[in-house]
């Protein structure tokens, strides 16, 4: 199986990159060429990939080097939700009904492999919670096989499962991002509604942690465990684990508001001013059920992507340019310059009557912190 993969990217660019490892080899075409016809190890080649990668074996070159194919369709990023099931019911789950629905394998296989054509390089896989559907190992390994870097978006509880851990641990994924829900059993618990899943986690993160995968942590601050960010922190920094923290509640994916009172109200953030994404264009999202959209919260319109194939993304591009236009009360807003709210989050803040400070400038911007 290969160590390293060497792929096209963006605007002529291309890469070589080994998943599990940090960093990477920007190659030229010329280079990229070579390496595409090459039996055996370029003599340069190797020298480059101890340089970054220290200890890494190349050998034989045609098993350990993999080396995708250009592609005509411009994407290079995707997210795929295998299931919108979920063994928690967090309160401020913005996937709202947590459905245990999804493509059976000849559909899913074919929706892989159509993602490789798309030139997908950058692969996360995400849910609900991705670890319990019933094809994540075979989803897993087909993605990993095809020569994408996999990141992994999960609450942890499945990561101790031995036949996990052991897929992981010899097929590395890119990273490992867990979600965080509290420093202690009583309100991790209380946050998921399901008692035990502190337990499941803390032995998930020991056992992920133990074999060396690569973790991050997303720290999660409601009104109902603010009081322990501070703990949580410290729970990453003694493990040397990365983390983030995410702080503003969204509105459920149908718009729904049954998730907005978790806001911890002091942990408010005025967000960044949004200036525009290549979502629809460089990168798109993908459901349980194979329909393909601008992003996790764009999902309408969409494209049927087992049904039409690579084909049907030529009109994501034109889809995620209408979607991302100023519409309704923002058409003529003196402020939408230094907005942070894309035009599809504000439609969902919208459908659930959200106070408008939770996403607007014309709100009361007093009780936003600034970043």
């Amino acid at each position: 199986m290969h160590t390293v993969i060497v792929s096209p990217y963006l605007d002529g660019e291309y890469f070589a990159l080994s998943p599990g490892r940090r960093g990477g080899i920007r190659i030229s075409e010329a280079k990229y060429l070579e390496l595409s016809a090459a039996a055996d190890s370029p003599a340069w080649f190797p020298e480059a990939a101890s340089s970054v990668w220290g200890d890494i074996d190349l050998e034989p070159f045609t098993d350990k080097v993999l080396v995708r194919q250009p592609s005509s369709y411009g994407y290079v990023r995707a997210t795929y939700e295998l299931n919108l099931g979920c063994n928690y019911d967090c309160e401020h789950c913005y996937l709202g009904l947590k459905k245990f629905e999804g493509l059976e394998w000849p559909d899913r296989e074919k929706m892989i492999r159509d993602l490789q054509a798309l030139g997908v390089l950058w692969f996360q896989l995400t849910g609900g919670e991705p670890t319990i559907d019933k094809l994540f190992r075979e989803t897993y390994m087909l993605s990993f096989e095809l020569g994408m870097m996999i990141s992994i978006l999960s609450n942890g509880s499945k990561l101790h499962d031995a036949r996990i851990l052991e897929m992981l641990t010899e097929h590395r994924p890119h990273d490992i991002t867990i979600s965080v829900y509290g420093a202690t059993e009583a309100s991790y618990d209380s946050l998921t509604r399901r008692p035990g899943s502190y337990r499941k986690f803390i032995k998930g993160v020991r056992a992920g942690h133990e074999a060396g995968l690569p973790l991050k942590f997303s720290l999660i601050v409601t009104k109902h465990n603010a009081d322990e960010q501070a703990r949580m922190e410290g729970m990453a920094e003694e493990l040397g684990i990365p983390y983030s923290t995410f702080v503003n509640m969204s509105p459920t994916i149908y718009g729904g508001a049954e998730t907005l009172p978790s806001q911890s109200l002091e942990h408010l953030r005025k967000r960044k001013t949004f200036t525009g994404c290549n979502a629809g264009h460089t990168f798109f999202h993908v459901d349980p059920h194979g329909m393909a959209s601008i992003c996790k919260i764009g999902r309408e319109p969409n494209i049927d992507l087992v049904a039409e194939g690579p084909e049907g993304m030529y009109r994501l591009g034109e889809i995620a340019d209408s979607l991302l236009l100023r519409q309704g009360g923002c058409t003529g807003c003196t402020l939408q310059g230094s907005c942070g709210t894309c035009m599809p989050l504000v439609q969902l803040y919208r459908k659930a009557n959200s106070p408008l400070a939770n996403y607007c400038q014309h709100g009361h911007p007093k009780e936003v912190n600034a970043t």
